[in-house]
């Protein structure tokens, strides 16, 4: 059984469908622990109440990136995870946490990267005229939102479209592809090779 630990910052519901889909499909893996910088996240209530561990680190009171990293580290390694999950987690991480978790650390970004890292994806995408949006899983690297891609899924920007509509047609995406992802590293189906990711069965890693 593989160990997940999610680290997140607000309410979770990338989490939530990932903890859905574990238990939903049986995956050879359990969701060991929810970790946040923000006591009052509202994800942290939810797994709370599923009987998953949680731990808050708050990144106030650290006087570096670095030091709140190092803590961070030592108390997701309590846990002993085969792989870390971030679920909407608003902190840049430092080079140092970033290669302790290398090949083993997932993100979701709400965009096609390599287009549009960073934030306002969304806003971006409409100000750009761009005629699909999307988001991408992909594996976390020091260069923010660059690292090998994993899996992508594409949705219509649609006329009259703003940043909320948007988003909301990504995000449902994102609960679809994420927990595919994260099912994917767990059963081993994943090869990660030059910087490139395919899937060991040739399964597709896009969804339209």
């Amino acid at each position: 059984m593989k160990r997940i630990v999610i680290l997140l910052s607000g309410r979770g519901s990338n989490m939530q469908a990932i903890v859905e889909a574990c238990a939903a499909e049986g995956w050879p893996a359990e969701v060991a622990a929810v970790v946040s910088n923000k006591a009052d996240a509202a994800g942290l209530a939810w797994a709370a109440q599923r009987g998953i561990a949680t731990a808050v680190v708050d990144h106030r009171g650290h006087p570096d990136r670095e030091t709140y990293d190092a803590e961070l580290a030592r108390v997701i390694d309590g846990f002993a995870p085969d792989l870390l999950v971030l679920a909407g987690f608003m902190r840049i991480l430092s080079a140092g946490f970033v290669r302790h978790y290398e090949g083993r650390m997932l993100n979701v970004h709400p965009s096609l990267l390599p287009a549009f890292p960073g934030l306002h994806t969304h806003r971006r995408a409409i100000e750009q005229g761009c005629k699909l949006a999307g988001a991408t899983v992909h594996f976390v690297t020091a260069e923010l939102d660059h690292g090998p891609i994993v899996a992508q899924a594409a949705v219509p920007v649609l006329p009259g479209d703003d940043e909320a509509s948007l988003s909301a047609r990504v995000l449902e995406r994102e609960h679809v592809i994420f927990p595919l992802a994260v099912r994917w590293f767990v059963e081993d189906r994943l090869v990660l090779a030059d910087g490139r990711v395919s899937h060991r069965d040739g399964l597709p890693q896009h969804l339209f």
